[in-house]
């Protein structure tokens, strides 16, 4: 069982992640939505895609873009679709 903490929350927790680049992704159905907050903030991956991001906010404090996911993922990350990645402090224990 793999669980993404901070700031004393679980903010997801799946025993069917799966490892991208030393990356846990999870199933969106397995993470918390009331700390996530949606943000404008995008990037892109040459062989994943075009990424979107959440910020998270527990008990008043946020971590900005702390999360992120491929909601359009180009063929070869295709498995990603539909889950969410962490970092920024976000620990991740497996």
């Amino acid at each position: 069982m793999a669980k993404a903490m901070w700031n004393g929350a679980v903010i997801a927790e799946s025993d069917n992640t799966v490892m991208v680049e030393g990356n846990h992704y999870f199933p969106r159905s397995s993470v918390n939505s009331e700390y996530l907050e949606d943000s404008s903030h995008s990037s892109v991956c040459h062989w994943k895609g075009r990424a979107g991001y959440y910020s998270l906010v527990v008990d008043g404090r946020r971590n900005q873009d702390a999360a992120w996911f491929y909601a359009e993922p180009k063929s070869d990350a295709g498995h990603i679709k539909d889950h969410v990645a962490f970092w920024r402090g976000v620990r991740v224990e497996a």
